[in-house]
């Protein structure tokens, strides 16, 4: 299976880069894993909708160079389906049973995705209703996706 991690913006954060990388190395054993960073877009405070719009229709674009047709398409987002650990790694091993061999997570930037993404979107994952820094979100991605393999392989791995 090839899983490709698509996000807006590079991790800045050196501890979070850190805990990135060490999933990355752990995942090597499960899976063909390419991790794309798009540019981002300079948000100005107090933005107005339509301007917000526009950053996120420049990141869009950046964001479907990269999205293969022949890919499942899961896109994080607040208001999406919120799955357990378990229901996603039942997810990630239908998918290859079925025949997908390829699926492509995709993180937004700091105001979300634009429209054109959330439309190519198979499925869109909701990790909490709360809002997190999508530096941040790379991590617990990456790890949830680790912990899927490991539940897929019954494998042990801490609760």
């Amino acid at each position: 299976m090839k899983i490709t991690l698509i996000t807006v913006g590079k991790i800045k954060e050196r501890y979070l880069r850190d805990a990135a990388a060490e999933y990355v190395k752990r995942l090597g054993k499960y899976c063909k894993l390419e991790i794309i960073e798009t540019a981002d877009e300079k948000t100005p405070d107090h933005v107005s909708e339509t301007m917000e719009e526009a950053i996120r229709a420049k990141e869009a674009e950046r964001i479907l160079k990269y999205i293969r047709e022949d890919a499942f398409v899961i896109t994080l987002e607040i208001q999406g389906k919120q799955l357990s650990s378990e229901e996603l790694a039942e997810k990630i091993e239908t998918l290859g049973v079925q025949g997908k061999s390829h699926i492509i997570f995709i993180i937004g930037g700091s105001i979300g995705l634009g429209r054109d993404v959330l439309a190519k979107s198979d499925l869109a994952l909701s990790f909490s209703r709360m809002t997190f820094p999508h530096q941040l979100m790379r991590v617990i991605l990456l790890e949830q996706i680790y912990r899927s393999y490991r539940i897929i392989q019954k494998e042990p791995y801490h609760k």
